[in-house]
């Protein structure tokens, strides 16, 4: 067996563990740092929308040398708007005029031809007008909405309202931080980004409902034991899927980076970064706010409960008496259970199972 897969299992049967919920003050404050960094990217240097959304038009020119910071100065002096020019894998050049007048369409590819000495003709123009580009906007942003109203409504019926909240909130953060490093970066905002933002709140949303799925199993029976308070309960659920998240995230991630770095990076097939940017970063972040934000998250607005409150005092009580006997946490843990603690917590806690004395056998004839 692997060491990656001996360390899953030890860690589902509680043997090892890291306290995840217990530094969650740490988390917290990272990811706060992160998304107000990404906040700022998005108010200082703004969304670069592409023709979808805001109208304009695309300009394919044939196989030529010129380079691609030649092809945007052409196409700003030709159209006297900003232009985004990517230099593709087979030596044509991706020219991108937002908010032109799609009348002038001719006009500048006239010019373009002239300038990077290529046939008119053999330009490809490609022209959006602006009132499509707003009713994309506003059905993209509609779609976001929905999707999010309905997730809620689904993790408040399948699981409980905190739940719902947490999730909620870890998906407000992937997206935030998404969108933030579309602005850092420059890569253009594209029908294909919205796909892919959707995409990963989805994969994010699969590896918070497999730890809740724990959560929910290991609450059950938990006011009735005196061992565990709900954090340590939520973090030794986290634990046992913790190895499957990372196999799952890490397993999508790739096949997502040879789509970013060597399809759009190496063979320069530009209009790969629109979704496979929001893929990669979606899919990593994901990952870190079920594990750091979600299950944390739950853990506060579980033990804001009254049952939760009177279980801590019990749980820190008991452990303090024990601590007056001098009984190390071993000990504890090898002593007979309580008449409360015998309730079914199997999967409140993930650690060796006692294993039932078995009946002596009839005697032989």
């Amino acid at each position: 067996m692997s060491k990656l897969g001996t360390l899953g299992a030890r860690l589902y049967r509680g043997e090892v563990g890291y306290d995840f919920v217990g530094k969650r003050k740490i988390w917290y404050g990272i990811s706060i740092l992160i998304t107000i960094t990404a906040i700022v990217g998005l108010a200082v240097r703004g969304l670069t929308m592409g023709i979808e959304f805001q109208g304009g038009a695309v300009f394919t020119t044939p196989k030529t040398s010129a380079t691609s910071a030649q092809a945007e100065d052409a196409a700003q002096s030709a159209s006297g708007h900003d232009a985004i020019a990517q230099k593709l894998g087979d030596g044509t050049i991706r020219i991108t005029i937002g908010g032109v007048d799609t009348a002038k369409s001719d006009q500048i590819k006239t010019e373009l031809a002239k300038d990077l000495k290529v046939q008119a003709n053999d330009i490809n123009a490609d022209l959006v007008g602006p009132s499509w580009g707003e009713t994309i906007a506003k059905k993209a942003w509609t779609g976001l909405i929905i999707f999010m109203i309905l997730v809620v409504i689904y993790l408040a019926i399948a699981f409980e309202w905190r739940m719902a909240v947490a999730a909620l909130v870890a998906l407000i953060h992937d997206l935030t931080i998404t969108v933030g490093i579309y602005a850092l970066v420059g890569f253009e905002v594209t029908p294909g980004t919205v796909i892919g933002l959707l995409t990963i709140l989805g994969y994010s949303l699969y590896d918070t409902v497999v730890v809740f799925d724990g959560l929910k199993e290991g609450q059950k029976g938990i006011t009735k034991q005196t061992r565990f308070t709900y954090s340590e309960m939520a973090n030794k659920s986290l634990n046992g899927t913790l190895v499957r998240s990372i196999n799952t995230t890490v397993v999508a991630l790739l096949p997502v980076a040879g789509l970013l770095f060597i399809g759009g990076g190496v063979l320069g097939a530009g209009m790969l970064n629109d979704i496979s940017l929001s893929l990669f970063v979606g899919l990593a972040a994901g990952a870190y706010s079920s594990i750091f934000i979600a299950t944390p998250l739950v853990a506060d607005l579980k033990e804001t409960m009254p049952e939760m409150k009177a279980l801590k005092k019990r749980v820190l009580a008991k452990r303090a008496a024990a601590a007056a006997k001098g009984e190390t946490e071993e000990q504890q843990d090898a002593a007979p259970l309580d008449e409360d603690d015998e309730s079914e917590t199997a999967g409140a806690v993930v650690g060796q199972r006692r294993q039932p004395s078995r009946n002596n056998r009839g005697k032989r004839r």
